[in-house]
């Protein structure tokens, strides 16, 4: 739905939530059930994504039988794995590892060339690489991509030339089930590629991770199917995090994955936020920010997704905050949108300069989600204002990677109208 809207007048959150599936982590693992012909469970499934939803229906495109109950998701054969996903809507970045999963099932596949967002440059390239390493042909039209096989896929040396994401799951899914062994070298390891690693590894994969230094994969003639469920969504944690903490109020926030967040909120505490641990609980306090100084890196440190979350959050800071993304050079497309709502920007050259003055001079704005990070920090930060009501268009972007945001952000005390 490109033309929903939201409609967000000044809120303190406050309450208790409970964090979903992780988006970043769902899409790969819907991925991985094209690898078995038996049944998948995933447990903590985030039904309402727009994103995860995209990918049931392709899945259901290819020969799945997909049924939601809740919070779970049951993945069946219908018929034999099709080859061509033939999809006509609204695309998703994921695609790139179905063709990768199709291609080892079958020996032959072609997918909708990647969606996404927009973040500068996302070329494929290196999934063509990692592909064409294990033996496959891969070539594309405007529209498709296609790969093919002689056999299974033969095991190789990957040397990624950059820690991607991406690249790493799909030299994962696809020499999962190619003969003999590969070693992919320089794999970005993260929460969500070591959640598909777990995965594959109870449906009867080997593989093996060796710290930074390479991802060790023995292949095997089949895998069987799972109960599985799927890692909380670390994204969401840190976006309740930063909306307590900005608008003064407590929120207890359940599923908190400490372990995957502990770079950010080293940077989240010692510019003021209130951060208390029990278990899996945590309670955020709301406080005063102070000025951050933050470089996106590889995991463990501050991805790319955190940074404009971050910048809602300086962006309340009194001071100069600087914000340096270094995976994805320039992603401040955001900022223009900052400005229409009171925040001082500045790009200087890969560096965006923030220089807070304070709640008291964010505005309410028309505003545009330009991609879904943008969004959530655009409905952060219209939270914050003394009067007024702030229309986000292009809100189906926030939905596409948090799950029940309507209901969790009124359950917290968030006014929000949905047009």
């Amino acid at each position: 739905m490109t033309n929903k809207k939201f409609v967000i007048k000044p809120s303190v959150l406050n309450g208790e939530v409970s964090v979903s599936g992780a988006k970043n982590s769902v899409l790969k693992l819907l991925s991985a059930s094209l690898l078995t012909d038996d049944d998948v469970i995933l447990r903590n499934y985030p039904a309402s994504l727009s994103d995860a939803e995209i990918h049931r229906q392709m899945l259901i495109k290819l020969g799945k039988v997909c049924t939601v109950n809740g919070s779970t998701l049951h993945i069946k054969k219908n018929k034999g794995l099709q080859s061509d996903l033939t999809w006509n809507d609204r695309s998703i970045r994921s695609t790139l590892l179905m063709l990768g999963s199709i291609l080892t099932r079958n020996g032959h596949a072609s997918v909708p060339l990647p969606g996404g967002c927009k973040l500068g440059e996302r070329k494929y390239d290196i999934h063509v690489y990692v592909l064409e390493s294990l033996g496959a042909k891969v070539w594309g039209d405007d529209e498709r991509l296609y790969a093919s096989c002689e056999g299974r896929l033969k095991g190789a040396e990957i040397h990624l030339s950059m820690r991607s994401t991406g690249a790493t799951e799909n030299a994962i899914l696809a020499s999962s089930l190619a003969e003999g062994v590969t070693n992919i070298w320089n794999p970005h390891i993260r929460p969500e590629v070591l959640d598909l690693i777990a995965m594959l590894n109870s449906m009867g994969a080997k593989i093996k991770v060796f710290g930074q230094e390479r991802i060790e994969v023995h292949g095997v003639k089949k895998l069987s199917g799972t109960n599985y469920e799927v890692m909380p969504d670390n994204m969401e944690a840190l976006t309740w995090a930063v909306g307590a903490s900005i608008t003064g109020g407590t929120i207890k926030i359940n599923n908190f994955p400490f372990e995957h967040l502990e770079v950010p909120l080293i940077y989240l505490r010692e510019s003021g936020c209130v951060i208390f641990k029990h278990g899996t609980t945590a309670i955020i306090t709301g406080s005063t920010p102070f000025p951050l100084d933050i470089s996106t890196g590889p995991y463990p440190g501050i991805n790319s997704d955190m940074q404009p979350i971050l910048a809602a959050y300086a962006s309340c800071a009194q001071g100069i905050s600087n914000i340096v993304d270094l995976r994805f050079i320039g992603r401040y497309a955001y900022a223009e949108q900052f400005e229409k709502m009171g925040v001082q920007t500045e790009i200087i050259g890969n560096m965006l300069k923030i220089t807070g003055k304070g709640k008291g001079v964010i505005n309410a704005a028309n505003v545009i989600a330009t991609d879904l990070r943008a969004g959530i920090s655009l409905a952060l930060l219209a939270l914050c204002p003394e009067a007024g009501e702030t229309t986000i268009s292009n809100a189906w972007q926030i939905e596409r990677g948090y799950d029940n945001f309507v209901t969790k952000f009124e359950m917290l005390g968030g006014n929000i109208r949905v047009i």
